[in-house]
């Protein structure tokens, strides 16, 4: 089936149960094709995993004291995805840590399912400045923070497909398929799944709830800059390990920045 015949709903699906470890394959298993778009979708996905981690964070403050709801919070999302993401750091961090400049290198390091001391040490020092930065706020900035940053960050991330190829063939591929570039169409559809959760924090920036709302739209730009430019020189394309490797360290910075005092 070609993948402009599938529809719109089956394409949606498909990201859901890619980004997700909910078992919606099990309800209904949308044609193969569709998978070649769940980046145009990966936003969206964020909204439930954004959505159930920010949701933690708030009423699990009202139960326990925040910095643990913030932890819970934390594992609410690795649960539910699976640790897809994190799994893609640590092999962005062995690969690119132990690689060198080889491109043959880092991505025979990144497909190797073992982890090694860069992915331990990449791991501990995220999830380490994760939590230090969202502990600065309170629990309802946290909570429309994470909505946010989630889906913003992923937005930003997918942009990686546009501007390099896939670094190996659909058969060395992990998953056994390659993401299509997106068309115009899809790129405002991703935009507006990106941006809508951005406008809680617009509206408090606005009227003095907190201080680096503008901030907030170009850091992460400026790290995706600069990790693209990484994967250009060094791989000369991008993998599904640096799309989730991506969307972290984008994430992180854009905490960061609202933890900047």
């Amino acid at each position: 089936m070609n993948i402009d015949r599938t529809k719109w709903w089956q394409r949606i699906y498909a990201a859901l149960i890619f980004f997700t470890r909910l078992p919606l394959w099990r309800i209904y298993q949308p044609p193969q094709q569709c998978y070649q778009t769940v980046v145009e979708h990966w936003p969206l996905a964020g909204w439930l995993t954004g959505g159930v981690m920010a949701a933690t964070v708030y009423f699990g403050s009202m139960l326990f004291p925040f910095h643990i709801a913030l932890i819970i919070a934390i594992i609410s999302r690795i649960l539910l995805t699976g640790a897809l993401h994190e799994d893609g750091l640590a092999d962005f961090f062995d690969g690119f840590g132990g690689g060198g400049n080889n491109r043959e290198k880092i991505l025979s390091i990144m497909k190797d399912s073992h982890i090694g001391t860069y992915g331990v040490l990449g791991l501990i020092l995220y999830l380490a400045l994760l939590y230090a930065a969202l502990s600065t706020l309170t629990p309802l900035v946290a909570a429309i923070t994470i909505f946010a940053g989630d889906a913003y960050a992923k937005m930003i991330a997918a942009q990686i497909i546009m501007f390099l190829p896939y670094a190996r063939t659909e058969d060395t591929s992990k998953i056994r398929t390659v993401y299509r570039k997106m068309s115009i169409k899809a790129g405002i559809l991703l935009f507006i799944q990106g941006t809508l959760p951005m406008l809680p924090l617009v509206y408090a920036g606005l009227h003095g709830l907190i201080l680096r709302w503008d901030l907030l739209i170009f850091v992460p730009c400026i790290v995706m800059y600069f990790l693209y430019y990484m994967m250009l020189r060094k791989i000369k394309g991008y993998t599904g390990d640096c799309c989730g490797a991506l969307f972290l360290m984008i994430e992180l910075s854009f905490y960061l920045t609202m933890a900047i005092r």
